[in-house]
């Protein structure tokens, strides 16, 4: 009630709140002064067990709470943001509650405005029985200093979708964690998705399952875009025996087939289904797309072209390699159906240091591991990751980890000296961060599902704590003579014209394979401009610029017979 304007109080007139008018009379609706701040959640349709499960834990946690005192806030940590929402969905369900959501950001900068949302929701709450979740995962600091005094005034049910503590002191706060569907579960997901679809895919599965750490809903969206690829597979198949005059080989039905995973109806054709080969790099690529904007906005995505052939080197580093594209195959078969992963989730990830001279082939090793495996490479920005702030080198860290996990990329940190450093003696609090650092990137490396690869030039500078957690380390040598031989053999693209280029006289240059590129590709341009096939006079003044570069002098023993 409202007080009105009057001369005496016993004579001011009462008015009543209009949305408590609306709820008197039958009228439903959330009130106008939070359209915008709080919008609806709806329910999943199913959850995994180990979320249903979790969901009923959370229901019994709150309802049990005592009444003598304000209800304890649930906050939802790990996992992905959208199943820690669908767990709050349910949660809000099995109390009979509809859930609304609200960002940090848009609570009110003033403590008087704060509390009168406070009490306008709580009475919301009350009204149209509905809990809160508070969605502050990513929550800016300006946001976060007003977010904790509206959480210690709020009531009702409020579920918190943060990783970070909540270090509120008049409210207690009960910490759940909401983790991936394990492996038995993500096979039910994805075969409830695919539907017939799935045994088509002639075991073909079982390797998604092993790459792709996917949530339900994202197992859900992959099997209906899976479906509708394979039926536009099949119709265009149709349409091209139509168009043959073929129709023995085609019949389509007139009564659609409705996928479990899809919207849209499916067709049942008597036409040669799409070969599991193709679905399977289909389901693969779709796959690969869903998990890449998460990582695409906080590293650089290489797109490898380098293959086993543009690769020199000896055959035992080339064995170390090969050992290392067989575990990342392998992964699901020893951890989870030998059980390597029941007994424990440390050492589990797959790491590799890649240490030599600069222009030895590293980062051309990782492009030929990533094409070799089908996997998305993206190579770490040091200079966006580490900051001057305390704890935010960490932060950017785990959004990195954290969003590499759903596909288990392949994560390159080029010259990780610069950030696996050796730990120093603590002198100063500056010391003693940097340290907290590298202790943390050893949890996340050692933690990581996917593989991840080390490039430095000077492997003395690496902690040792890291070389212990490394599954392997390839050393690449400095190239001799007929390697690089092989090298100069192999650096022109089939459809460049050369004429009298002798592999065997530029292998006397002793530089890298790196410069050895650069040296092949100025000489193309220096060709081009002349209107002339790449030859050795336009090699050696590659040379000579390269090695000026480099202020390395030029020897007349390695450019002898060049010219």
């Amino acid at each position: 009630l409202e007080l009105g304007a009057g001369d005496v109080l016993t004579a001011a007139p009462l008015r009543i709140d209009e949305r408590v008018l609306h709820f008197l009379t039958g009228v439903d609706y959330l009130d106008d002064r939070l359209q915008g701040l709080v919008h609806r959640v709806g329910a999943e349709d199913s959850l995994p067990p180990s979320h249903l499960a979790l969901a009923r834990r959370l229901a019994t946690e709150w309802a049990g709470a005592s009444p003598d005192r304000p209800r304890p806030i649930l906050q939802l940590r790990d996992g992905d943001a959208e199943e820690r929402r669908a767990v709050a969905a349910a949660v809000s369900a099995l109390l009979g509650l509809q859930l609304h959501a609200l960002r940090p950001a848009d609570l009110p900068a003033s403590a008087a405005e704060r509390d009168a949302l406070a009490r306008l929701w709580q009475r919301e709450a009350v009204l149209s029985r509905s809990a809160l979740l508070v969605e502050a995962d990513e929550t800016e600091p300006e946001a976060a200093r007003g977010l904790l005094p509206f959480l210690e005034t709020v009531g009702g049910l409020i579920l918190v979708n943060r990783r970070e503590p909540l270090p509120l002191s008049r409210r207690a706060v009960l910490r759940f964690d909401v983790t991936r569907p394990n492996a038995a579960e993500q096979r039910a997901l994805w075969d409830e998705a695919l539907g017939p679809i799935s045994a088509q895919l002639n075991g073909q599965l079982d390797r998604v399952l092993a790459q792709f750490n996917l949530g339900a809903r994202g197992i859900r969206a992959a099997g209906t875009e899976l479906a509708l690829a394979a039926n536009a597979v099949t119709h265009a198949a149709a349409s091209a025996c139509r168009r043959r005059g073929d129709e023995s080989l085609t019949s389509v039905s007139t009564n659609p087939v409705t996928h479990p995973a899809a919207s849209a109806p499916v067709v049942e054709t008597t036409s040669t289904p799409a070969a599991p080969s193709a679905l399977a790099a289909r389901l693969w690529e779709i796959c690969c797309a869903r998990t890449r904007p998460r990582l695409d906005d906080l590293a650089q995505r290489l797109r490898p072209v380098a293959a086993w052939d543009d690769l020199v080197l000896p055959e035992e580093q080339r064995r170390v390699l090969r050992e290392i594209t067989a575990q990342v195959r392998q992964r699901f078969k020893v951890y989870e159906t030998w059980g390597f992963a029941a007994k424990g989730a440390r050492g589990l990830g797959l790491s590799a240091l890649f240490a030599g001279p600069s222009g030895t082939g590293k980062t051309m090793a990782a492009e030929v591991l990533a094409a070799e495996l089908q996997l998305d490479l993206y190579r770490i920005d040091l200079s966006a990751v580490v900051s001057k702030y305390i704890g935010e080198t960490e932060k950017n860290l785990r959004r990195i980890f954290d969003a590499a996990e759903d596909s288990g990329v392949i994560l390159l940190f080029d010259e990780a000296d610069a950030l696996f450093g050796k730990r120093s003696e603590v002198r100063d609090s500056h010391d003693r961060y940097a340290n907290v650092e590298i202790s943390y990137l050893l949890q996340r490396v050692e933690a990581y599902r996917g593989l991840a690869i080390l490039t430095t030039n000077q492997k003395s500078a690496v902690d040792h704590a890291f070389l212990r957690r490394l599954r392997f380390v390839v050393q690449f040598p400095f190239p001799d003579a007929p390697q690089r031989a092989e090298i100069w053999r192999r650096i022109f693209p089939g459809a460049t014209p050369t004429e009298g280029v002798e592999p065997l006289k530029l292998a006397a240059l002793n530089v890298p394979g790196g410069n050895i590129r650069n040296v092949a590709l100025n000489a193309a341009f220096l060709a081009a401009d002349e209107g002339q096939p790449v030859r050795m006079t336009h090699l050696l003044r590659a040379a000579r610029s390269e090695c000026a570069k480099l202020e390395k002098p030029l020897t007349e023993a390695e450019t002898k017979g060049w010219v």
